[in-house]
């Protein structure tokens, strides 16, 4: 019996082939094999919303394969990702392929063991969640479609509007507004440097107390105030009232789902939720990780046993915890029949250079260690009506942290005893300001995203790389900042249409596909009960707002002169940056780059060959290399001319991955 399994990625179909016999032939879909028409909405709004899908041009060669093999074969098993989009992938398969008889099998970890033991148990289609998938799409494609002509109209031609990307950019909008609204708040503090006769190490005490009151973060609002307490802080007698010793434990942290994995990367190697994605996608069709799109941080029985197996042998059994730790989903959406993000195999520590792995791997490991114990210890100092306290702690038994590296370091405190008299050597009163709230890094953002209960797992790095291919924020230093374009199309959506940008709303349509996924809300009414008040919303907003216009920037005046018509040089932004233009324009068209940044050597155009040179520019919120004579030379390259060749072609290979969707 010959039988076809059809997976998504062809890096898959060659993983789970590898554990097969002959009777078995592994094929790729290369993803979706159907969709909504690009040309038209492809909703029928007055037929219970009934999609039109088709068969998109670069998978027509694909169905056709397809069809084929299966004609050889006597069963088809359809063995998608076991999301809503990997269930609405095999049901677009069947129905794609006209498959009469199928069987679906699902699996957390592309093994051997995993793949036949999800043979010997197939199932049906979830035809629950393919219809809060098929919700979800066309949701998004309603209010892109019908929301993103009304921007053209009213702001500028070009914009769009998303259901989910739209409350994040308000969220960053938001943020912004803020910081500008923020306002410094000054504060001081009162430190002492003491000695101990015959012990050379100096106590470092702060002041917490004035005649008994805990004192808090405004007590000292100014300089008049620290200096008065500082003097008189001088003439006093410091005396040790109580030395307190503790011991405190630190428990690991849970093992990752999609967004703690996608926070960790970003904190601890710089990488984007995109590249995350792909490179945990990566590892899981080559049978490294379990699936990397949770919100659940189960773990099986098998997973367990191996990690305590391997601490035990690797590292003693004193880094093995006594018992399986397990930890609790928050999520109310996530499903404990998924896991984590695991390895699948504990005694593999590495992939070579694949820094994602060893980050999943270590995480993984230390949820299942001891804890970690600090010896603690705090000494409480009294100078007249002045209290003070002194505190340090040690490492005592690194237990997690041998294997998940935290920033720490050990404070010794000297051994002195209630009621020993202190000297001090200095008395320090420093002023601080409080500081605005920080703008989202892709951490954080996903992390409020997560909070907020909007989007999931899946849809995360995506949020994330279209409000940036949009051009609605821009990332400077690791943080998102909104552009103006971003500013304005955020101000009209929240004025005319709440419930869009609203981050309730938006949940709590999370929520309802979350329940049209287990059966308990018919899709269909789900999207008439959004699209009739969402509709009758718009047709009034067309008769009713005002054009409103998008204030470009100025043009900034130089001291150049155009050599082609003499009139002077201005400097314009555009989607590439700042360039040197003749203020003649649209007359004359010639253009310059600004300074060259001192940082890129200066490296002539390969493609032009005319003395320009290789600049720095910034594009969709990215950071790309191009000729200093654009827009007449078009050459760019996300390759950065000071890397060397290895880092240079991973860098290409990145940009060449992020740019496909």
């Amino acid at each position: 019996m010959k039988t076809l399994i059809i997976v998504e990625s062809p890096t898959k179909a060659r993983t789970i082939a590898k554990f097969l016999d002959s009777n078995y032939v592994v094929e790729s879909s290369f993803g979706h094999v159907r969709d909504l028409p690009k040309s038209k909405l492809g909703i029928d709004v007055d037929n219970n919303f009934e999609p039109s899908y088709v068969i998109p041009a670069k998978a027509k060669s694909v169905v056709k394969n397809l069809k084929e093999k299966g004609k050889s074969c006597d069963m088809v098993i359809l063995a998608t990702d076991e999301d809503r989009e990997g269930e609405a992938i095999a049901w677009h398969l069947r129905e794609a392929l006209g498959i009469k008889e199928s069987q679906r099998i699902a699996f957390h970890e592309i093994t051997k063991t995993a793949i036949l033991d999800a043979l010997k148990h197939p199932r049906a289609l979830d035809l629950n969640m393919v219809n809060a998938q098929q919700a979800r799409r066309a949701l998004d494609r309603i209010v892109g479609y019908k929301l993103s002509p009304f921007l053209w109209k009213k702001v500028a031609r070009g914009l769009s509007a998303g259901r989910v990307q739209s409350v994040a950019v308000r969220l960053i909008v938001e943020r912004e507004n803020e910081i500008r609204a923020f306002k410094s708040q000054e504060y001081w503090s009162v430190d002492a440097s003491l000695a101990h006769a015959g012990i050379a190490q100096n106590i470092e005490a702060s002041l917490t107390k004035i005649k008994g009151e805990t004192l808090d973060k405004f007590a000292i609002p100014a300089k008049e105030r620290a200096d008065e307490i500082k003097a008189d802080l001088e003439k006093q007698n410091f005396v040790i009232t109580a030395v307190t010793k503790k011991e405190i434990k630190k428990n690991p942290l849970a093992p990752f789902t999609t967004s703690t994995l996608q926070q960790e990367a970003a904190k601890r190697l710089g990488y984007t939720a995109k590249k995350t994605m792909m490179l945990a996608q990566q590892l899981y069709e080559q049978g490294a990780i379990t699936y990397m799109r949770t919100d659940s941080v189960n773990l099986s029985k098998e997973s367990l046993a191996a990690a305590k197996s391997f601490l035990e042998k690797e590292y003693g059994a004193a880094y093995a915890a006594q018992a399986p730790r397990v930890f609790t989903t928050k999520s109310k959406s996530a499903q404990e029949a998924h896991e984590a993000v695991r390895p699948t195999n504990p005694s593999v520590t590495d992939m070579g250079e694949n820094k994602l792995y060893r980050l999943i791997w270590q995480r993984f490991m230390a949820s299942q260690m001891p804890q970690a114990i600090f010896d603690n210890t705090g000494i409480d100092i009294v100078a007249g009506q002045y209290g003070l306290r002194a505190a340090g702690a040690v490492l005592k038994f690194d237990g997690y942290l041998k294997v998940w590296a935290q920033k720490f370091e050990d404070k010794e405190m000297p051994a002195v005893k209630n009621g020993e008299p202190l000297t001090a050597k200095e008395i320090r009163a420093d002023q601080h300001f409080t500081e605005p709230p920080a703008r989202y890094s892709e951490a954080s953002l996903v992390k409020t995203l997560e909070e907020y209960g909007i989007g999931r797992p899946s849809t995360y790095a995506p949020i994330i790389s279209v409000i940036q291919t949009r051009e609605y924020v821009i990332k400077d230093k690791g943080r998102f900042h909104p552009t103006p374009t971003g500013e304005k199309v955020n101000a009209v959506l929240v004025a005319h249409f709440p419930e869009t940008t609203d981050i309730n709303f938006t949940a709590n349509m999370e929520n309802t596909l979350d329940a049209v996924a287990e059966g308990k809300e018919q899709w269909q009414d789900v999207l008439g009960s959004f699209y009739t008040p969402f509709m009758k919303n718009l047709t009034e907003k067309y008769e009713s707002v005002e054009g409103e216009q998008i204030v470009k920037p100025a043009a900034e005046p130089t001291d150049q002169v155009c050599e082609k018509c003499g009139k002077p040089m201005v400097i314009r932004s555009g989607r590439f940056g700042k360039f040197i233009a003749c203020s003649g324009f649209p007359a004359c068209k010639n253009t310059k780059r600004t300074a060259p940044d001192p940082s890129v050597p200066q490296i002539p155009c390969p493609e032009c060959k005319e003395g320009n040179v290789i600049d720095r520019r910034t594009g969709k919120g990215r950071t790309f290399w191009g000729c200093s004579r654009y827009p007449e030379c078009k050459y760019a390259t996300w390759k950065n001319p000071n890397e060397p060749e290895k880092k240079t072609k991973e860098a290409e290979g990145v940009a060449e991955t992020e740019s496909e969707e």
